[in-house]
């Protein structure tokens, strides 16, 4: 499992006249933690154009649970629970500063070749990045289970 967190500060313009965060900027602020976790993987945007890799999602669900506010610092837990094949399944957990679920989320993406557009499996090099995380995560259920 790979598990990343990212907070960010909803500004003014994200909140309607509820005083609540438009429920679209959800989805942004999601993929905007999923881009950061794929960061600290080394696996950029930019890396991945320049490799002619691209993610485009395919699914996208969300489960609002309060609401967020502006200026209200928020929270989001980026989760990868499974070494990807042909999709990439991302989770999100957004929580308050008090830890309050705000919201629960997950997203669907596929490798798509950016010149032909047709979705292929995990390039090799982007396999390479994340097995390691899933070799550690394996090794230590294992070790636990002796």
């Amino acid at each position: 499992m790979i598990q990343d967190k990212m907070q960010l500060r909803p500004r003014y313009g994200e909140v309607d006249q509820m005083g609540y965060v438009y429920h679209a900027n959800y989805v942004s602020y999601c993929h905007q933690a999923r881009t950061e976790l794929l960061r600290k993987l080394d696996l950029n945007d930019k890396y991945l154009e320049d490799r002619n890799i691209m993610l485009p999602v395919i699914s996208f669900n969300i489960n609002y649970k309060k609401p967020a506010h502006y200026d209200e610092l928020i929270n989001i837990t980026t989760t990868i629970k499974e070494m990807p094949k042909t999709r990439f399944y991302f989770e999100f957990l957004i929580r308050n500063e008090e830890g309050q679920v705000l919201s629960k989320a997950n997203s669907t993406v596929v490798f798509a070749d950016s010149s032909s557009r047709l979705p292929g499996l995990v390039p090799d090099f982007i396999a390479k990045q994340l097995l390691p995380h899933f070799e550690i995560q394996s090794e230590a259920l294992h070790l636990q289970c002796k």
